[in-house]
């Protein structure tokens, strides 16, 4: 199971950063719509698969962000 409620993260992220949805869509070339397609997803961020092998090995994921330097 993934720990994080990454929608959340992602939208606080987003105000730190000073940045729309919309804003990151367009830098990583695409839209603010499918940004928040891809984080409402339930399984959209991380791999199914992964999630399901590291559950099979008794662990839960966290996601961890660091600032760039």
């Amino acid at each position: 199971m993934v720990t994080n409620n990454i929608e959340l993260d992602v939208k606080v992220k987003c105000l730190e950063a000073n940045m729309t949805q919309q804003q990151v869509g367009e830098a990583i070339g695409t839209t603010g719509q499918y940004v928040n397609r891809i984080i409402k997803k339930k399984d959209g961020l991380v791999n199914k698969t992964f999630v399901d092998m590291m559950e099979a090995l008794g662990y839960d994921i966290t996601i961890t962000y660091t600032p760039r330097k």
